[in-house]
C-alpha cells in the first residue's frame, strides 16, 4: 500500500491549528495561576473524570505511536503484555503509595518532599537527578517522536517539527499550569479514545481474515510459548515502565491534586485499565504489520497499517499525534518546572535564590533548546526510553520498599542505588543492541554465550533490581545479626 503524503505546508498548518487551539485554553486559564502551589497542584479539587482524563492522557504520549509497536516486532505478544502491563501498573502501585504520601504530606507538592525526610539530603539530590533525568529524556522522545511522524507523511525537516511543538507548549503551560494541563488533557483525551476506536476498526475491518490467524500463520514466533524473547522482551518492558513511571512528577502532581483519597483511587484504577487496553491495541498492531510485511520499519510498524490515500485519514492521524504529544509534553514541561520550584534551593541556592519563578522559567526555556537540538538529530525513540528507564530501575525498589522499611537508611540507600547504576550501565546494549559497555568492550564478546549477548537488555535491568535487593537482604541478615 503506497502512502500518499501530505504536503509540508499542509502538515505544519495542521500543528499551528491545534496548538492555537490549545495556546488560547491556555490564555483563558491565566486567572487560575495565583501563586507557586497554585501551578503545581491547581486548587486540590479534581473529580474522578478530570483525574482520570488527564493521568490517562499525559501517560498516553506520542511514544504509544511508535515504541509499543515496535517492541512487538522483535519481543513478540510477551512484549506487548509487558508494555501494557507497565504502563498500566503505577497507577495501581500509585493505588497504594498515594494516599499513604497524601497523609503524610496533605499539603505536599511532590515525592521528593517525602524523599527528603525519609532518607535525607543526599538521597534527594540522587533523586532529583534521576527523576530530571528522566523527565528530559521523556520530552526528547516526544519531540522526536512528533517530528518523526511529520517526516514521515510529510517529509517536514526534524528541526521544524521539534521547534514548532516546543514552541506551542511552552506559551501556553509556563503561565498556566497544571490546572491548564489538566484542562487541555480532558479534550486531549476525547480526540486520542476517539481516534484509538476508529484505527481498531479501521485496521481489524480492513483485514482479509482473523487477525490472531495471521500473526501465527506469517510470524509463528511472535505469539510461540518457546520464544524466549517473548519472556524477557515482557519482563523488560514491565519492569522499566513501571519502575519509571512511578518517579514521574506529573502523576505525582495529580496524586496531589484529586480532591480526597477516594476520588483518587477511582481515577487510578479507571486510568490504568484506560492505559492498558490502549497500549495492548498499539502493540498488537505491531504483530499484525510485521506479519504482512517483516521488513517493515519497526517504529512505523503502526503508521504501515492505518495510512491511507485518504487525506482526511492522514490528517485525523496527525491530529491524534498532536493530541498524544501536547498532552505529554505539557505534564512533563509542568512536572519539570514544579520540580525546580520545590527542590530548586537543594539543587543549587546560587542558581535560583529568589525569584524562583521566573528563573525556574528560563531554566525551562534552556532545556527545551536542549531538547529541540537532541530531537532534531532524530535518535531512536525506544532506545532512549529505555535508558532512562535503567536510571529510574536502579532506585525504585530502595526508595519505595525504604517507605515502608525503616532499617533502610542513608547510607545504604546510596550504596544500593549506585551499585545498580554502575551493573546496569555495564550490561546495557548500545544503540544496535549487539553489545555493552562490560560485553565487547571492556570484555571481548567471544567470553560471553549467546544467551547473554541477545539479552543485554533484560539483563541490565534484571541485575540493576537484583542489586538492590542483595543489598537490603545482606544489611537486614547484619542488623539481625548485632
Amino acid at each position: 500500500m503506497e502512502t500518499k503524503y501530505l504536503s509540508i505546508q499542509s502538515s505544519l498548518t495542521v500543528i499551528v491549528l491545534v496548538g492555537i487551539f490549545f495556546i488560547g485554553l491556555g490564555y483563558q486559564s491565566l486567572k487560575k495561576t495565583t501563586d507557586s502551589r497554585n501551578y503545581i497542584v491547581g486548587n486540590r479539587d479534581e473529580d474522578i473524570f478530570s483525574l482520570t482524563t488527564s493521568l490517562a492522557a499525559s501517560a498516553l504520549g506520542a511514544w504509544v505511536l511508535f515504541g509499543p509497536a515496535s517492541a512487538a516486532t522483535w519481543g513478540g505478544f510477551g512484549a506487548v503484555i509487558g508494555y501494557a502491563l507497565g504502563s498500566a501498573t503505577p497507577m495501581l502501585l500509585l493505588y497504594n503509595f498515594g494516599p499513604k504520601i497524601r497523609k503524610e504530606f496533605p499539603r505536599g507538592l511532590s515525592l521528593t518532599e517525602f524523599i527528603k525526610k525519609r532518607f535525607g539530603l543526599g538521597i534527594l539530590k540522587i533523586s532529583l537527578f534521576l527523576i530530571l533525568f528522566y523527565l528530559v529524556i521523556f520530552l526528547i522522545a516526544e519531540v522526536t517522536a512528533i517530528a518523526f511522524l511529520l517526516n514521515f507523511i510529510s517529509k517536514t525537516p526534524l528541526w521544524i517539527t521539534a521547534g514548532i511543538t516546543l514552541i506551542i507548549c511552552l506559551l501556553y503551560i509556563l503561565r498556566g499550569g497544571l490546572k491548564l494541563s489538566i484542562i487541555t488533557d480532558k479534550y486531549q483525551f476525547i480526540i486520542i479514545a476517539t481516534l484509538i476506536l476508529i484505527s481498531l476498526i479501521l485496521i481489524v475491518g480492513n483485514l482479509e481474515a482473523n487477525s490472531f490467524q495471521l500473526i501465527k500463520e506469517n510470524s509463528p514466533n511472535l505469539v510461540s510459548s518457546k520464544y524466549l524473547p517473548n519472556y524477557t522482551a515482557g519482563l523488560t518492558f514491565f519492569i522499566a515502565v513501571a519502575a519509571t513511571n512511578l518517579f514521574h512528577q506529573g502523576n505525582w502532581q495529580r496524586v496531589f491534586a484529586a480532591k480526597n483519597n477516594q476520588i483518587l483511587k477511582k481515577s487510578l484504577i479507571y486510568s490504568s485499565l484506560i492505559t492498558f487496553l490502549i497500549v495492548l491495541w498499539m502493540g498488537y498492531t505491531g504483530l499484525i504489520s510485521y506479519s504482512l510485511n517483516s521488513k517493515v520499519i519497526p517504529d512505523l510498524a503502526f503508521f504501515n497499517l492505518i495510512l491511507s490515500n485518504s487525506y482526511l485519514l492522514i490528517i485525523s492521524i496527525l491530529v491524534l499525534a498532536l493530541a498524544l504529544t501536547l498532552s505529554t509534553i505539557d505534564t512533563l514541561i509542568n512536572a519539570i518546572s514544579s520540580i525546580l520550584l520545590v527542590n530548586g534551593n537543594q539543587i543549587g541556592k546560587s542558581i535560583f535564590g529568589k525569584s524562583l519563578k521566573n528563573k525556574t522559567n528560563y531554566i525551562i526555556i534552556l532545556i527545551s533548546i536542549f531538547v529541540f537540538v537532541i530531537a532534531s538529530r532524530g535518535f531512536s525513540i525506544l532506545y532512549l526510553f529505555l535508558l532512562a528507564d535503567l536510571f529510574c530501575c536502579a532506585a525504585v525498589v530502595t526508595i519505595f520498599y525504604g517507605f515502608f522499611n525503616n532499617r533502610i537508611n542513608s547510607r545504604l540507600s546510596y550504596l544500593s542505588i549506585i551499585s545498580a547504576l554502575v551493573t546496569g550501565i555495564l550490561f546495557f546494549p548500545s544503540i544496535d543492541f549487539q553489545s555493552s559497555i562490560l560485553v565487547g568492550y571492556l570484555l571481548p564478546i567471544e567470553l560471553f554465550s549467546p544467551i547473554i549477548i541477545t539479552n543485554l537488555l533484560f539483563i541490565s535491568f534484571t541485575i540493576a533490581i537484583i542489586t538492590q535487593l542483595l543489598f537490603i537482604i545482606v544489611y537486614s541478615l547484619r542488623s539481625s545479626f548485632k
